[in-house]
């Protein structure tokens, strides 16, 4: 099950407001990228769930996982957070072995004996 925070759900609303399909799904997804090897995508759809997809619905939200996403989310949450680098949504995944200081860049898989450069690093 993944979990929201009341702050991950008020910013979600009201960035749903600004979608041209305000009454679209808001698609969970974790693809390849950043510099832990996986990373989150949080978007809006308007393309309604297929029959493989999980739909959570939350607070009036619906939010559509696919199949190969909801594995690695068990017991997730998703929060939101502002600081003085601006808004973001943090993922906290006890899947997850590690995790780079963006806070949406994981792996599955132990870090290496020697930490690859973080993303938020200004080379």
């Amino acid at each position: 099950m993944i979990q929201f925070s009341q702050s991950a759900l008020r910013e979600i609303k009201r960035l749903q407001s600004r979608q041209a399909f305000p009454n679209g799904v808001v698609r969970l997804a974790i693809a390849a990228g950043g510099c832990a090897g996986l990373q989150y995508h949080l978007s809006f759809d308007e393309v309604q769930p297929t029959a493989a997809d999980q739909t959570l619905t939350v607070e009036g939200i619906k939010v559509v996982v696919g199949p190969e996403t909801l594995p690695q989310c068990d017991g997730m949450t998703v929060d939101y957070a502002e600081d003085l680098m601006g808004g973001n949504f943090r993922f906290t995944n006890p899947l997850a072995k590690h995790t780079c200081g963006c806070g949406v860049s994981f792996s599955r898989e132990a870090p290496p004996a020697v930490a690859a450069a973080d993303c938020t690093t200004v080379g």
